[in-house]
C-alpha cells in the first residue's frame, strides 16, 4: 500500500507541476460583473485571452488582465524547460473561479426619515493555467 500511494503522490506532483496558479482577493467589485469578464476568459488559450481582456471596455478586464499576466508568470518559473508552449499556444486557462468575497454595509437617508441599506460587494478570483492535452488519434 506505500508504494501505490507514493506511485499517486508523484503522479499528482507531475501534474501540479504543470499547472499555475494566482489568486485576487478582495477586489471591490461585484462578483456578477466579475463573472461576466471571466465568461470571456475560461478555457481560452492565453495569448488570446490577454488580448480580449485588454481591448474590453468592462473595468474588471483590467484587474483580471494583471491577474492573468501573473498566473502566466508562475507558470514560466514552474516551467522554465518548456518556454516554447506558451509561444505555440499549448498553455490554456484552465479554470477561473469568482467567489464572493466580504460586503461592506452602508446607509443612505431614504424619504420619510428611513435609511436605506447600500450593500459594497467585493469577490476572490483564482486562475489555474493548464498545457492543452494532446489530441491522440
Amino acid at each position: 500500500m506505500g508504494k501505490r500511494k507514493r506511485l499517486m503522490a508523484e503522479r499528482l506532483k507531475e501534474t501540479k507541476k504543470q499547472t499555475a496558479i494566482a489568486k485576487l482577493n478582495d477586489v471591490p467589485t461585484s462578483p456578477q460583473k466579475m463573472r461576466l469578464v471571466a465568461d470571456t476568459v475560461r478555457g481560452q488559450e492565453v495569448n488570446h485571452a490577454l488580448d480580449l481582456l485588454h481591448y474590453s471596455k468592462r473595468e474588471a478586464s483590467v484587474r483580471l488582465e494583471k491577474l492573468l499576466k501573473s498566473a502566466i508568470a508562475n507558470w514560466e518559473a514552474k516551467n522554465p524547460e518548456q518556454s516554447k508552449e506558451l509561444e505555440s499556444g499549448n498553455v490554456i486557462v484552465k479554470t477561473i473561479m469568482v467567489d464572493e468575497g466580504r460586503t461592506i454595509k452602508r446607509i443612505r437617508p431614504c424619504p420619510q426619515g428611513r435609511a436605506g441599506r447600500i450593500r459594497k460587494r467585493s469577490n476572490h478570483v483564482t486562475i489555474v493555467l493548464d498545457v492543452k492535452k494532446a489530441v491522440e488519434e
